[in-house]
This record gives C-alpha cells, structure tokens and sequence, in this order.
C-alpha cells in the first residue's frame, strides 16, 4: 500500500528515477523549455524551482561580496552539465530575484499519439 508516500515512481527504480529528474532539469535550463508528460512534468517542477531559489541565494550571496560556492556546489550535483549551472546562477537567477515563486509554468498539449499520454510544455516564466 502507497498510504502517505509522496512522489511518484513513474515505473522506473529510484536511480533511473532520478537519473531523469536530473535529465529533464538539466535540460529545461538549458533550453527553457521542455516537452514532456503530465506526470514527469509535475514531478520536476517542484525541485527545478527549489533549484531557482537556491542559485537566487548563491546570486545574493555575491551581490554581498561573499562566496556562492556551497549553493553552486548544491546545484552541481543535480544538473548534468556545469554550463547549464554557470548559465543558472548567471542568468536564470538574477532574472527572478524580484520573483518570491513560481518560476515554472505547465501548460497542457493534448494527448500524445502512440500512447494516449498527456503532454505538456514544462517552461520557465
């Protein structure tokens, strides 16, 4: 019984699980937008965003004249690639800090052709 268990599984073990969460975050920072289902989308949507305020932190933390380098590191070892880190706290981060959420929008395409499943567009706003 899943009673109290938050999360879903996607039909996948928990490695491959977060091998794609750390895919698809990794990829809808580098592009700014990505194509997904319902379901992954709103699986990754919580932690893109808690990654958005994270490298806001790190982006405080610089303006102040002290050192990013324990939020970067925290960033690091989520996303896949170090120029998509670099790009976060560079750019995605000093355009939200007037922003105190919602840095993600889902918006629904339709069901998808071979499998019937439904297919959003995961972007940031």
């Amino acid at each position: 019984m899943r009673h109290r268990m938050a999360g879903r599984k996607l039909g996948r073990n928990s490695a491959q699980r977060k091998a794609l969460f750390r895919n698809l975050m990794t990829e809808l920072f580098r592009h700014g937008k990505i194509e997904t289902t319902y379901a992954k989308a709103m699986s990754v949507r919580s932690q893109a965003e808690k990654l958005v305020t994270v490298a806001k932190r790190g982006k405080a933390l610089r303006d102040a004249q002290s050192s990013d380098q324990a939020e970067r590191r925290l960033v690091a070892a989520v996303l896949t690639d170090d120029a998509v880190t670099k790009h976060l706290f560079d750019e995605i981060a000093g355009r939200y800090m007037d922003r105190p959420g919602g840095y993600t929008r889902v918006s629904r395409l339709g069901p998808r052709l071979g499998d019937a499943a439904e297919m959003v567009i995961l972007e940031l706003v």
